[in-house]
């Protein structure tokens, strides 16, 4: 029909280290949140269980630590997402990135000229209808350098 849908990727990453982060300027959230937000076409970022986490009461969402025999530390739920107070915890680091549908459309539509007069555009070649399947490695690049980044600020603070 010459017309685009947007969408939302889910990326999860695993075996993060708990430490990665600042809990007020860098704070692993929000440089996660810049770089998916820098990509072309997205308009949306959560990570956690994100908005649908204020339906939910404090004492719900709660991430309680707890220690097995060995001492390994973990969380009993991951509704932050893996990070908490800015700082990665050690669990899985989950997020969103909700992506616009292509403004480019194969199909007629209105606009003004550049002295205001209507017109018609209709583009031409080949458009994707969808960013989506082009999208999943450039979420996974961005989400691997950032982690990358943190990884080394942290080291480079704790020499």
């Amino acid at each position: 029909e010459g017309d685009t849908i947007g969408g939302i990727i889910t990326c999860v990453i695993k075996d993060v280290p708990a430490g990665l982060g600042e809990p007020v300027f860098g704070k692993l959230h929000a440089m996660l949140g810049a770089a998916m937000l820098g990509i072309n076409a997205v308009k949306g970022f959560e990570y956690g269980m994100g908005f649908d986490g204020v339906s939910h009461r404090g004492s719900e969402m709660i991430d309680r630590f707890v220690s097995d025999a060995n001492g390994k530390v973990s969380t009993t739920t991951n509704n932050s997402g893996g990070i908490q107070g800015g700082i990665s915890n050690g669990e899985d680091i989950y997020f969103r990135v909700a992506f616009k549908p292509v403004a480019t459309l194969l199909q007629e539509v209105p606009t003004i000229d550049d002295s205001g007069n209507p017109v018609t555009l209709k583009a031409r070649g080949r458009h994707d209808p969808c960013v989506l399947p082009r999208a999943v490695p450039v979420v996974d690049a961005m989400a691997a350098m950032t982690l990358l980044d943190a990884y080394l600020l942290n080291k480079a603070t704790r020499l």
